[in-house]
């Protein structure tokens, strides 16, 4: 089943791509065709190719890993805080900080650092510090904040890349391909598209075009979430029946726990204890004859 419609990547603009000035011609095979000198993006292969990027992506938050989604634009910053942040993975809708991802013990490290300033904030050492200093260190702690505040959960790099603009997030891609991590990514005409693994033909400058495709993207990740939960839970409850013994539940006593010796066992013992009292007797006559 399709994730979206042709009319519905239509009214949000997405098929409007650059001047035909602009174009790049290695998008060629994702134009339909010109129009008062603009490119129009086939929808059709749109729809496919979200479809392809969207499966693919449920599948990454299925197996618990991460998706780390690039949006520095102005009109695709507030889109991608609000959905992907709802989804709980990670983003960078401020500047691009390099070496992000080939220097990431280094960001990891500025992270942290967050976490040591509002440490000091609930020790008390922030108490013991001058006036300077607190401001000194207020404004360390936000810009830090503003630039990686969205990626303090990150413990180790993603797994996939999703941008926004290949064009503008250049250095991301550069760093991702370096480093073989699998890039999604919405592409416009005026946009090479030969270093992005799961290209997204697609308006990247219209805020309905980004905020459509991301919306479809943050579902698939949330079905593979939910998908990942409901695993684990099944798993769990499978496990739970395996550790209880055979015949017993619970905790709770059965008839069968009480259940009564075999007839068998009981003329076994019955014979044993009468034969018990005939050596008693043989005993007690010897000892009166003596």
């Amino acid at each position: 089943m399709s994730r979206t419609n042709f009319k519905e990547l239509l009214d949000a603009g997405v098929h409007f791509g650059h001047l035909k000035r602009k174009w790049n011609p290695a998008m060629a095979p994702y134009i339909f065709m010109e129009r008062n000198g603009i490119h129009i993006i086939d929808l059709e292969k749109t729809i496919i190719r979200i479809d392809e990027a969207a499966s693919a992506i449920r599948q990454i938050a299925k197996s618990g890993r991460k998706v780390l989604f690039v949006a520095t634009k102005k009109q695709a910053k507030d889109i991608v805080s609000e959905k992907v942040g709802a989804v709980n993975m990670p983003y960078v809708t401020e500047r691009w900080p390099g070496g992000m991802l080939t220097n990431f013990p280094t960001i990891r490290k500025a992270v942290k650092k967050m976490g040591s300033i509002d440490k000091m904030a609930t020790d008390g050492t922030f108490d013991n510090l001058s006036k300077r200093e607190k401001l000194q260190i207020t404004r360390q702690r936000a810009k830090l904040e503003k630039n990686l505040g969205s990626i303090s959960d990150m413990t180790r790099q993603p797994s996939a890349l999703f941008v926004v603009d290949v064009s503008k997030e250049r250095i991301a891609v550069h760093e991702a391909k370096r480093l073989g991590i699998p890039v999604f990514a919405m592409v416009d005409t005026n946009s090479d598209p030969s270093d992005i693994d799961f290209v997204i033909p697609a308006n990247d400058d219209a805020a309905k075009s980004i905020s459509l495709v991301i919306e479809i993207m943050c579902q698939a990740i949330a079905e593979g979430l939910n998908e990942r939960k409901a695993e684990k839970d099944k798993d769990s409850s499978q496990s739970d029946r395996e550790d209880i013994p055979e015949g017993a539940h619970k905790g709770k006593f059965t008839a069968l726990d009480y259940e009564e010796e075999p007839a068998e066992m009981k003329a076994d013992d019955a014979e044993e204890k009468a034969e018990e009292e005939v050596a008693a007797e043989e005993e007690e006559s010897t000892k009166e004859e003596e």
